[in-house]
């Protein structure tokens, strides 16, 4: 049985700072304020990840995402500030790392888990030095056959390294519930008996609670101060009343599935007193009346004897007259 300590749910902030500290500091603010677990960044080497020169780049102009990109970079220094600020607002730091350049600096602050985005699920040799490092993994395997995916996870067996995660993706932004996927997440978790998780790209909820169902237990979730913000994620990121009912929503899906005996709320027992049937007289009875079935009313609202005490009453003699409409006791029946 889940609870609220096996859930961790990772507020993706990207590079949705757009290289300014502070704006980098608001979003730690958001994302503690809306109890996620950690806020992961995106160092990002632009020269590390992009091919120099002109080429096509799917629906982007390159020279538009490489400007992006450059314009989005953080000094060292400044992201020493912002982890530093983190651990001030006691929530945990990380990023998604795309080079041993980002590894370095990040496990400088001994972050929770190191994430490699669905991009990165092929790059062995960036999953190699990560795993020599011992720190935790979360993988996205977006854009991923299931034999991409094995092949990830039999690199990793071969370095005996099993402190990851595989996050369950749709490398579409953003992705609509049909597309979401959901039950893949258990294949993951019965091929290669893992924790899993979803990295969560649709526009609310419910694909996330949805996605419990299957045994995810990790959640990402991009968000943005603004999402009216020129650049890559702001678009279809969650704001901040988003991220906060994004949470809530999860917390309360969680506490939906807990199995335990059916008991019942004051709530419900208010509903009960007014909806269910009792048995009551049909018309006047006098004293040593045999009941029969045309002498029951079997009507709201709850009264002493219940609907399905039906079969104690038929057939039995009244003790005392009974008016009509009075519900009827055991204690006047012989």
């Amino acid at each position: 049985m889940l609870n609220r300590e096996d859930i961790h749910i990772i507020a993706e902030a990207g590079t949705n700072n757009n290289g300014d500290l502070q704006k980098a500091k608001n979003l730690v603010s958001i994302a503690k304020r809306s109890g996620v677990d950690s806020v992961k960044f995106q160092m990002i080497n632009t020269w590390g990840l992009y091919l120099p020169g002109e080429y096509e780049y799917g629906k982007y102009d390159i020279k538009d995402v490489i400007k992006i990109r450059e314009e989005g970079q953080m000094t060292d220094q400044e992201y020493t500030q912002l982890a530093a600020f983190s651990e001030s607002k006691n929530i945990n730091f990380t990023s998604s790392i795309f080079d041993v350049k980002g590894l370095d600096l990040l496990l400088k602050f001994n972050p929770p888990y190191v994430k490699l985005a669905s991009c990165d699920l092929n790059h062995i040799s960036l999953i190699r030095e990560v795993a020599k490092r011992g720190v935790k993994m979360v993988i996205s395997t977006g854009m991923s056959t299931f034999e991409d995916v094995e092949r990830t996870v039999n690199e990793l067996a071969k370095l005996n390294f099993d402190n990851y995660v595989l996050l369950h993706c749709i490398s579409v932004y953003p992705a609509t519930l049909d597309q979401a996927n959901l039950k893949y997440i258990k294949t993951l978790k019965d091929a290669f008996k893992v924790e899993v998780g979803f990295s969560d790209h649709t526009g609310n909820s419910i694909a996330a609670c949805m996605a419990l169902q299957y045994g995810a237990t990790w959640f990402e979730k991009h968000f943005t101060e603004d999402s009216s913000q020129k650049g890559l994620d702001h678009a279809y990121a969650m704001e901040e009343k988003g991220l906060t009912e994004y949470v809530k929503d999860i917390e309360m899906a969680l506490d939906a599935m807990q199995a335990t005996n059916k008991t019942l709320t004051t709530a419900e027992m208010l509903t009960r007193k007014r909806a269910r049937r009792s048995l009551y007289a049909a018309k006047d009875l006098s004293e040593g009346h045999v009941v029969t079935a045309e002498d029951v009313l079997i009507v709201r609202p709850e009264g002493e004897m219940r609907a399905d005490e039906i079969d104690l009453l038929i057939g039995k003699k009244l003790l005392k007259a009974i008016k009509q409409y009075e519900g009827f006791k055991k204690l006047i029946l012989s």
